[in-house]
């Protein structure tokens, strides 16, 4: 059976001290890493290539810009996985993170940080508070399960084109998970581990 082609999109912002060591970090578990510099003023797109990956400028604001530049610069894959450039998510945690979806368990993954292991600092009141009351409404509304909004993520290719994502800025998260609720696609989480910036 052939390798499924798995590539990684990293949304990053002034992000030069740490995005080195994470593009190195999951360059050998994968096909691609895709770095998109969302706006930065200092060299993280240097940075960023020097360490193999390939990178796109986003100069307008927003997280979901950002990671629909890195989906369209990704071309073909088989599962896209989205990770912080700030080393703050575990690349030793990537391969569990992809398992549900090689295995045909699930199609969407979510790294969830409160089923890990949180650095102390590394989560602050209202990230903690944002995550506990969009994960309660949809556990409301869709019966969900879901217990973070991680920015940590795996999601096969035909359910990610599924999507139709829109939102440009932090609300990519909520509305992912929203329509992989609403389309009834078949989700897991995983535990991961998450560091303090």
């Amino acid at each position: 059976m052939e390798k499924p082609s798995i590539k990684v999109v990293i949304p990053a912002l002034n992000e030069e001290a740490a995005i080195g060591k994470v593009v190195r970090s999951v360059a050998g578990q994968v096909s691609q890493v895709i770095v998109v510099d969302n706006g930065s003023t200092d060299k993280t797109a240097e940075v960023a290539r020097a360490a193999g990956a390939i990178t796109v400028r986003v100069p307008e604001p927003g997280y979901g810009r950002a990671c629909l530049a890195g989906i369209k610069a990704a071309g073909e894959y088989d599962i896209l996985v989205f990770m912080d450039g700030d080393a703050a998510d575990d690349a030793d945690d990537l391969a569990a993170l992809v398992a549900p979806i090689m295995s045909g368990e699930a199609s969407f993954v979510i790294g969830s940080r409160l089923k890990g292991n949180v650095e102390k600092g590394a989560l602050t009141l209202p990230q903690r508070f944002g995550n506990h009351l969009a994960c309660f409404l949809m556990r409301v509304i869709w019966k969900s399960h879901f217990t973070d909004l991680g920015p940590f993520r795996a999601i096969r290719r035909d359910a990610l084109e599924s999507l139709n994502m829109q939102a440009p800025t932090f609300g990519w998260t909520v509305e992912m998970q929203a329509r992989i609720l609403k389309k009834d696609i078949v989700y897991t989480e995983i535990p991961v581990r998450h560091r303090k910036r």
